[in-house]
């Protein structure tokens, strides 16, 4: 059997992985990722951490966790104290060495990302960006201090094992994650397992149940952790003013995909492509965000038909397959818990791919990511352009 560390959140899915894991006989070392927004980061203790690297093994101490919110920021969400309290009666009650270590000052990297890609006008994908540099990052360099061989975690997708790993869809499709791990370095796929994969989320709450973990009927937290109101504008705005920055004026001209100045608004945060509530204008039919300008400050609005697009382009590809060098077809999913569509692929230069989808595909999205699949296999994919 094998020394796993596994990033315990506190919710149902991580708990459930833990107890799996050590049904299966593993030795199983729990790791919180407190990585909450923090107007002022405050480092955990690290002994425990440190006398673990020395001595190959982990003493099963937990370390206090303050939650330093930003002023107006409702202390709910996942990744708070009382997640980090959850997560450590489920070890206890499992009896598995616990840690939680704090993430603040990398997770602040992300959480700039996010800002940043708003204003740019883009729709950021920070779930994508946290499981590659911190998840499967960071909790990767966690593993090489307690000489552990593998990382687990929550997510609903599956692996097949063998020198040469296969990252599949999850069997629930309701829950399906492979979107969201399409990032993660290939290298790094025969170091990863994910226990509840090959369940429906039903099925986990049942195992948990059975297992009496008080988490069992826990709620999913939200997609977006650290934006616990789903201000997504309102957050950026706040986030700018705690980190010194200016919050100008980013308000500009609602526009139609005819040139048409229909309104005003009060900045391009405010939106995201295929967004139709909270335009601020009627019309007899529903109209969408259709794309969005940020050097104008230009908002474009069109019908449902003009939101779809076959064609567009992608960067900073990564391949979870060895990189194909010729056009290929396969389907692309580009949003979250999106259809997966048809498409033909080709490979540019500099990690770039130009994609045709054989039908239509709304909220295409710079900034989100377009994902390529066979099957049920994740192949790899890039970041919108």
């Amino acid at each position: 059997m094998a020394r796993i560390v596994l990033a315990m959140s506190g919710g149902v899915d991580s708990s459930a992985a833990a107890y799996l894991l050590r049904q299966a006989g593993h030795e199983v070392i729990g790791l919180f990722m407190k990585h909450g927004v923090a107007e002022s980061a405050t480092a955990c203790q690290s002994t425990g951490a440190t006398n673990a690297a020395a001595h190959g093994t982990a003493t099963g101490s937990t370390f206090n966790l303050p939650i330093v919110s930003l002023p107006g920021e409702p202390q709910h969400g996942c990744c708070t104290a009382a997640d980090a309290a959850d997560a450590r009666r489920v070890a206890d009650a499992l009896d598995i060495p616990f840690y939680a270590l704090n993430f603040d000052e990398q997770f602040g990297r992300i959480v700039d990302y996010f800002v940043d890609e708003y204003i740019a006008g883009r729709t950021p994908n920070p779930c994508v960006v946290c499981n590659n540099w911190l998840k499967f990052g960071k909790l990767c360099d966690y593993a090489d201090s307690v000489g552990a061989e593998f990382i687990a975690t929550g997510h609903y997708a599956q692996l097949d094992a063998g020198p040469r790993p296969v990252l599949r869809r999850g069997i629930d499709p309701s829950k399906d994650q492979s979107y969201v791990l399409f990032g993660v370095a290939r290298e790094r796929l025969q170091r990863i397992m994910l226990p509840i994969g090959g369940y429906r989320k039903s099925e986990v709450r049942v195992i948990a149940r059975q297992a009496g973990l008080r988490v069992a009927d826990k709620r999913d937290s939200q997609e977006i952790c650290f934006v616990t109101d789903n201000d997504y504008a309102g957050f950026v705005e706040r986030r700018l003013q705690s980190t010194g920055h200016d919050v100008l004026d980013r308000g500009g001209e609602l526009v139609t995909v005819e040139g048409d100045i229909v309104g005003r608004h009060d900045g391009v945060q405010h939106f995201t492509i295929g967004q139709r509530k909270g335009l601020g204008v009627a019309f007899g039919e529903p109209r969408y965000v259709v794309r969005i300008d940020a050097d104008t400050r230009r908002v474009v609005i069109g019908t449902r038909e003009q939101l779809g697009r076959t064609r567009f382009t992608a960067n900073r590809a990564n391949w979870l397959i060895d990189a194909p060098e010729s056009p290929f077809e396969c389907a692309v999913q580009i949003r979250y818990q999106s259809r997966a569509v048809p498409a033909r692929v080709t490979p540019l230069a500099d990690g770039r791919l130009d994609f045709e989808l054989h039908e239509p595909a709304t909220g295409v999205a710079p900034g989100q990511a377009a994902v390529c699949y066979a099957g049920d296999q994740v192949l790899g994919g890039g970041w919108i352009e």
